[in-house]
């Protein structure tokens, strides 16, 4: 049915499109099939009830069983292809009529077009208007023996096959599991009944078999590769490998980003940018002025940073630390504000401040701390017996 349809559309374009025309020794062309009104409404009305018809017939084809769809086919395929030839005739005929410049006096026409024209064009509608009813009808047909068989009463066999079907029916879940049916229950009760649960000889799904059997497989490679052989590494010395890979890590990362010092390898800076940004940072009022005054002369917390006498030494690492991790009589951890670089440059500003004048210095708290300078190289040169 849908090869016609197709079959007819093709037909309908290739009339529309090449449209036999008289041939004139001379004069002006035909005028074209479209010139006239009424002729173009007769053809899209037979366009558009030839496209119901293939869509009713479609519907009714398929609700069909399957021997009247073959019958119900061959009348469809037989009806088309006449509508067809009566439409290509009647168009034809429209412009054979309206291609003529005179008309015969003997000629009737309607409405532009021959009379005979005419009424073959609305003899095809008509047609395919009584075709639509047909094709409603068959429908409604189709549709009222389907309610009949909804509304039958089933009998008590066909229950029981049903019910039958029904039971032992059997998800692809269930199959895959190989689980029987609820109907063959009683086959596998083995007799034991725990307040109404009764116990069944089901055999356990497939999946969890095969993942018992893998859990005991993994379960011996495991034991002898970690516990037996030793030729995996335990939970202990997985721990301290990821620790130390962590911290190598963090190092690469902290040289990379040039802050890689800490209270073992700080050193002192002596460069005037580093001095100025340690100074900016000390001198900021919301640090170190606070306990140590602005010129590191001390106050009433913290101690003078100006002298040679210090609590918790007096070298670069000793201050370093003692900013990093702070102290228990007052000093804060300063590590979660300031950056390695940052507490460095801190440190070495620090220890620039050590002899100078501060307006009003605290008294020298702690013990006393000399900077050990490195003994000069004896040169050995000058030592040397002349010969």
């Amino acid at each position: 049915m849908r090869n016609n349809i197709k079959y007819i559309a093709g037909l309908l374009t290739m009339l529309l499109l090449f449209n036999p025309r008289p041939v004139w020794a001379a004069g002006p062309p035909a005028p074209s099939i479209f010139s006239n009104p009424l002729a173009v409404t007769f053809i899209i009305l037979m366009l558009v009830l030839l496209i119901v018809i293939g869509i009713l017939a479609n519907i009714v084809i398929g609700a069909a069983d399957v021997k009247l769809k073959r019958r119900l086919a061959l009348k469809t395929d037989k009806a088309a292809v006449l509508l067809v030839m009566m439409l290509l005739s009647s168009t034809f005929l429209l412009a054979q009529g309206t291609g003529t410049d005179t008309v015969t006096s003997g000629t009737k026409s309607i409405a532009g077009m021959e009379s005979s024209t005419f009424y073959i064009m609305v003899t095809v509608l008509f047609l395919e208007l009584l075709v639509i009813i047909a094709l409603l009808i068959n429908i409604k047909f189709l549709l009222k023996q389907e309610k009949a068989k909804l509304a039958a009463p089933v009998t008590e066999e066909e229950k029981v096959i049903a019910e039958k079907e029904k039971a032992n029916h059997l998800s692809w879940w269930d199959r895959f599991n190989k689980l029987r049916p609820v109907s063959q229950e009683a086959e596998l009760d083995l007799g034991h009944d725990y307040d109404g649960i009764r116990e069944l000889n089901n055999r356990l799904p497939p999946w969890w078999l095969y993942g018992f059997y893998l859990c005991i497989i993994f379960a011996v490679i495991y034991l002898w590769r970690f516990h037996v052989s030793h030729t995996g590494p335990s939970s202990k010395e997985e721990f301290e490998t990821s620790i130390a890979r962590a911290d190598q890590r963090v190092k690469e990362y902290l040289k990379k980003k040039g802050d890689a010092v800490d209270e073992n390898t700080v050193k002192l800076l002596t460069a005037a940018e580093d001095i100025a940004a340690g100074k900016a940072i000390f001198t900021d009022p919301s640090k170190c002025p606070a306990c140590h005054g602005a010129d590191g002369g001390g106050n009433a917390v913290g101690p003078n940073l100006t002298d040679d006498y210090w609590i918790y030494g007096g070298n670069i690492k000793n201050i370093f630390k003692t900013i990093k991790y702070g102290t228990n009589k007052g000093m804060r951890s300063w590590k979660d504000d300031l950056s390695a670089k940052q507490m460095a440059q801190v440190s070495s500003y620090v220890k620039s401040l050590i002899g100078t004048k501060p307006a009003n210095p605290k008294d020298p708290q702690g013990e006393l701390y000399k900077e050990e300078v490195a003994a000069p190289v004896a040169d050995t040169a000058a030592k040397k017996p002349s010969m």
